[in-house]
Formats: C-alpha cells, structure tokens, sequence
C-alpha cells in the first residue's frame, strides 16, 4: 500500500501546483477566457453539465472502440501473413508506414464524400488507420524477433510453423502487443476526436469543442478537451488492466 501511495503522490502534487499556478496567472493578468480559462470556470462548466460531457464522451469513445477493434484485428492478421511469408512483409510494411504518414485532416474529408457523413463509418475507418500501424508493426516485430537458439531447437523438435508460431513466436510476441494497444488506445481517441471536426453528427466530443470554440463558449470547449483526456486516460487504462489479468507475469523483474 505504501509503494503504491509512493507512486500516485508525485503526479498528483505536480498537477495540483500546475493548476494552482494556472489559476494565479489567470487571476493576476486578468487573462480573458478566450485566452485562456482558469482551472475554475472548466471545472464549473464541467461538473454543472456532467450529463453533456458523459455522452459527448461515451459517442467519441464507441467510435473510438469500434476503430480500436477492427484497427487491432487487421494489424493482427497481416502481421501474422507477414510472419509467415516476406513478401507479405515487404509489400505491406511499405503501404502500412505511408498510412501513417497521412494526415488525418486530409484523409477526413475524402471519406466523408465516399461514405454517408452522417454515419460513423468516415471515423471508424480514419480510427481503424491510425490504430492499424503500431499494431502491425509491434506484433510483426515480437512474432519475427525470436531467439536463433529458441527456432533451432523447435526444428531439431521437428517443430511444424504452426507448432512453432502457437509456442514460441505468439508467446514472445505478446509484450509487444500491449505495448502497441498502450499506444494505439490513446490514439483511436485522437484520431475519433479529430475526424469528428469535419461534419457529421454534433454529438461527439470533437464536434462539440469546434461548436463551443465557434460560439465563444471557451470554458465549456476547455471542458470538453477535459473530457476528451479523461476518455483517452481511461482507454490506456483498461488496456494497462487487461494486461496485468491476462499476462501477470510481464510485469515480474527478472533479477534475482
């Protein structure tokens, strides 16, 4: 209890000092809250329309969700037709890093015209995108990254690739699968968030910090980004957590 009291009160006191010194500039330059808000008139503006940011939030984070899945799904397959053949490995690392290399703003409006916007299926895909890259670069990394000695005794086992890819590759691979969902969770957020600035339903967390900004409303826009970092901060989470359950011992040191 004490370790975990020691790593929680370093952050905490650090936020509290960033918000207290935000609050005091505010106060003392009389900064306008187009400007800058205070920490105060977000939280009131927060907490007095707690309902509006929980549902702007849970419509941003089922799109995110959904993208997150399919994004995971994808990248997992072709790292595992990547594993298997070099082609595949060739041909599609290439086209998976100039995906990443596009802009999501760009990318935005082009599917919003190939698909109906008002749908979530122009954020969903722009999501599945972003999360697709570091899933299938991490998991193709753990699957191929296994030791010489470790393949050399499944072939003197007379290993099959399927008995060698269920008992040595996915295992060794399993760290770095967490490792992309702890990167690509926050991002399907960004990546829903943003998509969500040009057009759609005006009911999701990015639709409404443009709306608030457009109408001056900086506090209640402030509180929506608070919303947004709430929502991102849960998705690192709950991954955080599954990994934890379902791989407990990645997180034992490995000294004596």
């Amino acid at each position: 209890m004490r370790g975990k009291l020691r790593a929680i009160w370093p952050p905490i006191l650090i936020a509290a000092i960033f918000l207290i010194a935000w609050q005091l500039l505010v106060v003392i330059q009389d900064l306008k809250p187009y400007l800058l808000p205070a920490p105060s008139l977000i939280f009131s503006t927060f907490t007095g329309d707690i309902d509006l940011m929980f549902s702007a939030a849970w419509y941003t984070g089922t799109t995110a969700f959904m993208g997150l899945v399919f994004g995971t799904f994808v990248g997992l397959v072709l790292a595992l037709l990547a594993q298997r053949f070099g082609i595949v490995n060739n041909l599609i690392t290439p086209l998976a890093a100039g995906l990443a290399a596009v802009p999501i703003i760009a990318l935005t409006p082009i599917l919003n015209n190939m698909f109906d916007i008002t749908s979530r299926t122009p954020r969903v895909l722009i999501t599945t995108i972003i999360v697709f890259f570091p899933v299938f670069v991490n998991v193709t990394k753990g699957l191929i990254q296994v030791r010489p000695v470790q393949l050399e005794l499944m072939r003197s086992m007379n290993a099959t690739p399927r008995t060698t890819l269920r008992v040595l590759r996915v295992p060794n691979a399993i760290p770095f699968f967490f490792t992309a969902l702890k990167i690509a969770a926050p991002l399907a957020v960004i990546a829903a968030l943003v998509a969500e600035y040009f057009g759609g339903p005006q009911t999701g967390l990015g639709s409404r910090i443009a709306s608030a900004a457009a109408n001056t409303a900086y506090g209640r826009a402030w509180a929506y980004v608070v919303a947004s970092i709430i929502t991102g901060l849960v998705f690192y989470l709950v991954v955080v957590m599954v990994e934890k359950w379902t791989t407990p011992w990645t997180g034992r040191s490995t000294t004596a």
